[in-house]
C-alpha cells in the first residue's frame, strides 16, 4: 500500500478568532492521517518489537496553504508514501475540501528504537511493515502513474 484516504471535520477548537482553521492544525491533521495509515497496516507510531520500544520521530515537516477552511467543513486527507528508505518514510499529504485543494504537506519520519536510557537509535523499517508499504510511482506528464 502506498496511499491512504481518510476524512476529518473541522472542529471549533481548530479555528482562530477569525473562524478560519489555524495553520498549525494542518500538521495535526497530517499526523492523524499518518497514524490512521499505519493502523490500517496493523501497526502504530509507537509499538514494541523484540522487547524494544519503536517509534517514528519526525525529521522534516512542511505545509503549503492553498485556501481557508472553517468550522464544520469536512476535509479529505490523502496520504501517499513518496519515499521508502531503509529507515525512513516520506509522506505527501493532499488536503481538500469539497474537491478543492486547501493544503499540501510533506512529512519525513525515521523508524527508531528507544532504549530505556539513551537517545533514539535509527533502525531499518521492520520487514513485516516494509513489505506492506510501496513507494508511489512518479506521475508522468499525462497525469498517469509510471
Amino acid at each position: 500500500m502506498h496511499d491512504f484516504h481518510t476524512r476529518r471535520r473541522i472542529e471549533f477548537s481548530d479555528t482562530d478568532m477569525a473562524g478560519i482553521c489555524h495553520f498549525a492544525r494542518f500538521f495535526i491533521f497530517m499526523e492523524t492521517a499518518e497514524h490512521e495509515f499505519l493502523a490500517s497496516l496493523g501497526t502504530s507510531v509507537s509499538t514494541v518489537e523484540d522487547g524494544h520500544k519503536i517509534g517514528w520521530p519526525r525529521v522534516a515537516a512542511s505545509c503549503d496553504y492553498l485556501g481557508p477552511v472553517r468550522f464544520g467543513d469536512v476535509l479529505d486527507l490523502h496520504v501517499t508514501v513518496v519515499r521508502k528508505g531503509r529507515t525512513s518514510l516520506t509522506y505527501a499529504h493532499e488536503i481538500s475540501c469539497d474537491g478543492v485543494p486547501v493544503a499540501r504537506g510533506r512529512i519525513t519520519a525515521v523508524c527508531c528504537r528507544f532504549p530505556p536510557h539513551g537517545a533514539a537509535e535509527p533502525i531499518p523499517i521492520p520487514p513485516a511493515l516494509a513489505e506492506k508499504i510501496e513507494e508511489a510511482r512518479p506521475v508522468d506528464t499525462s497525469g498517469k502513474r509510471a
